[in-house]
């Protein structure tokens, strides 16, 4: 499917979990990408997804949900100006830039939330597409985790931690 070029992003709304959930469940079932136990539930997922972050986007075409991504503190105390994100892009929706403008648009959220930087805790070496994506938009391995994921293909594989500082502000 060739997705219209014209998408939005948007704040997530609880009637949107209907279209998120095949998004969720078809990556999560996959097991290759996220570390989130392929058998969660519906519900759990979407509590997961949407509610416990603070906050959750979707990118939308003329009514339909491409893509969705979540921002949220990555530790408490000293480390709460750094924050975490998530993104997912429907299967047929992949490859046309959705990943990149939900990117761009999660660090413009992040700095308007207060964070001053983004980290991305397992990112799986597997998956060469994020790494790439990542990368050009500014992101760092900044380690390795040997063995951290297993692939339900590849079995142990590692995972990188990637990292980004977002703000001119104090301490940058």
């Amino acid at each position: 499917m060739n997705i219209s070029p014209q998408f939005e992003i948007r704040s997530a709304r609880a009637e949107d979990a209907e279209a998120l959930w095949p998004i969720l469940r078809d990556v999560i079932r996959a097991g290759d990408t996220y570390a989130v136990d392929p058998g969660i539930t519906r519900d759990r997922a979407l509590e997961l997804w949407m509610d416990v972050p603070r906050a959750c986007y979707v990118a939308e075409a003329e009514g339909r949900i491409l893509g969705t991504y979540y921002i949220k503190t990555n530790h408490a105390g000293g480390g709460s100006h750094v924050c975490n994100c998530g993104y997912m892009v429907a299967p047929d929706a992949r490859g046309q830039g959705i990943a990149r403008a939900m990117c761009a648009h999660s660090q413009g959220e992040a700095v308007k939330l207060g964070y001053l930087a983004m980290q991305f805790n397992l990112v799986v070496e597997t998956n060469t597409g994020a790494i790439g994506l990542w990368e050009k938009m500014g992101f760092e391995t900044v380690g390795r985790l040997p063995k951290a994921f297993n692939h339900p293909e590849q079995g142990l594989v590692d995972a990188r931690v990637m990292y980004k500082w977002l703000s001119d502000g104090q301490g940058g």
